[in-house]
């Protein structure tokens, strides 16, 4: 069974051409697809797609074997598919490092002590103990984009939604970020400009060209 599948999408921002045309992909479980295409060819669209952060105006979104449509519906998703935004300050908002992890696992029901222990575990997953009571928006770039992983693993996802995860990062941390996504059980969907880093972690791919994806669907 797939665990998110698009069927047919469509979708087009107010006063501009359709930038989805027909879209169809699957992601079943252990999996792990690049996504490919040129620049606007609407890939970061596609992965809000998924989350329901953008609504098609055809076509199905699935997840977890369910047609999602309402609001209610895409929250369960989130509890459930991880986005690393393209843009960390997207995504952090609290004045700590251990704060931002923590938010996650405090609105999935956990409680504070709960939190903080999944805080302390990822950290330590992902060699990053150190940033722990750091101030958020005094992080460099590269360390923002680390900590924004965090936060989505904190809420221990079933699937992961990576949107550009290199940017800001120097070899030494693109290397340590390539060998934490290998070492994750997760499936995972990449969008990257790097074309060496998607050969590593996600050979497998998919073109988003003219609205349509092409490659390996079915």
């Amino acid at each position: 069974m797939s665990l998110i599948e698009l069927d047919k999408i469509t979708f087009g921002y107010p006063g501009r051409d359709p930038i989805l045309r027909g879209a169809s992909m699957r992601l079943g479980a252990g999996e792990r697809l690049s996504l490919t295409g040129p620049n606007g060819a609407g890939k970061s669209t596609l992965l809000r797609m998924f989350v329901g952060l953008l609504r098609p105006t055809g076509g199905e979104v699935r997840a977890f074997g369910k047609p999602r449509k309402t609001q209610k519906e895409f929250h369960e998703v989130r509890t459930r598919v991880g986005l690393v935004f393209q843009d960390p300050d997207d995504q952090l908002f609290c004045p700590t490092v251990a704060e931002d992890i923590a938010f996650g696992p405090l609105n999935l029901g956990k409680t504070r002590d709960q939190a903080l222990e999944m805080v302390d575990k990822v950290l330590t997953q992902l060699q990053l103990m150190h940033l722990r009571d750091r101030v958020t928006h005094k992080l460099s770039g590269g360390e923002k984009r680390l900590v924004t992983l965090a936060c989505v693993l904190a809420m221990e996802p079933e699937v992961l939604l990576l949107d550009e995860p290199t940017n800001a990062l120097d070899d030494t941390n693109r290397d340590r970020l390539a060998e934490i996504l290998l070492s994750l059980p997760q499936a995972f969907l990449l969008v990257s400009h790097d074309a060496a880093f998607r050969a590593r972690v996600a050979p497998c791919a998919l073109e988003l060209r003219d609205g349509v994806l092409s490659g390996l669907v079915e």
